[in-house]
């Protein structure tokens, strides 16, 4: 089931099978996707990543992941596009931004409490009710159904995730993730995010490590590896274009670069795909 609005907005609910699947491999310029797998033992590739995804876990996904079907069973699917829905303008009543979206290298994934599935179903009978319906109210609708959904995927994760205990804290992480997302091509260190943060290089480096993540760098450095690998992978690019389109000067530092993150030469990555 499609919505189109007057625009370019849309939202689509959708019950994947083994039939339909290829839906997943289908890509809409600035849509979100969330997918509900409703049984066991779903086995996509997302971003060369081979992951199994078992019945009431939720993965959250953008324009810019790849995906691949290995196998599929049973998977309720929601994509929008930002003319539909902008999480980044409704972000203080979402809360959704770095977090179930645009958080860097990391792929959002939560499990349906077993008190909490009821909710979901009932929610995504109502979302099917108001994709039949036909009225002026029709687009106003859709667009609570999906807020809600959001909503409390998001209560899920900050649960799931220790969230609470550590709120300030992970609401910096997450605009930090955010801002790696949108200027990993250019900005390349700490500092660079710490300033737009209004914090200092050596507070956003405590705060990692008070966290037990991973390093500041490491995020940059994994988000510019992981858009080095999907255009290595799904993409024709010579290497030197790649290099460029990242932020580097030279095909010899990028791949110095790529080697010492990944383990593996630019071109032996590609190879494995061939």
């Amino acid at each position: 089931m499609k919505f189109k609005g007057k625009s370019t907005e849309f939202i689509i609910l959708e019950q994947i099978t083994s039939i339909n699947c290829h839906i997943l491999k289908e890509t809409h310029q600035g849509s979100l996707t969330v997918l509900w797998f409703v049984s066991d033992n779903n086995k996509l590739t997302i971003d060369g990543v081979k992951t199994t995804f078992n019945k009431n876990q939720i993965v959250f996904l953008t324009e810019f992941h790849k995906v691949e079907v290995t196998s599929v069973c049973n998977i309720k699917m929601v994509k929008f596009n930002r003319p539909f829905y902008c999480i980044l303008d409704h972000d203080v009543e979402v809360g959704c931004k770095g977090i179930l979206f645009f958080g860097a290298s990391q792929l959002p994934v939560i499990k349906i409490p077993i008190n909490e599935i009821e909710r979901f179903e009932i929610l995504w009978k109502m979302f099917t009710i108001e994709m039949t319906t036909n009225d002026d109210l029709k687009i106003d609708m859709l667009q609570m159904m999906l807020k809600r959904y959001l909503i409390m995927c998001t209560r899920i994760f900050k649960s799931q995730s220790n969230y609470s205990n550590k709120k300030i804290e992970l609401d910096i992480v997450r605009e930090f993730n955010f801002l790696v997302e949108q200027h990993f091509k250019t900005k390349f260190s700490v500092s660079d995010y710490a300033e737009m943060l209004n914090k200092s290089p050596k507070t956003i480096s405590n705060l990692f490590s008070k966290l037990g993540s991973k390093t500041a760098l490491q995020y940059i450095k994994e988000r510019r590896s992981l858009e080095a690998k999907r255009l290595l992978q799904y993409s024709e690019r010579q290497v030197q274009e790649i290099a460029y389109e990242i932020g580097f000067e030279d095909v010899q530092t990028f791949s110095r670069f790529f080697k010492n993150v990944e383990g593996i030469s630019p071109s032996n990555y590609r190879e494995q795909f061939v």
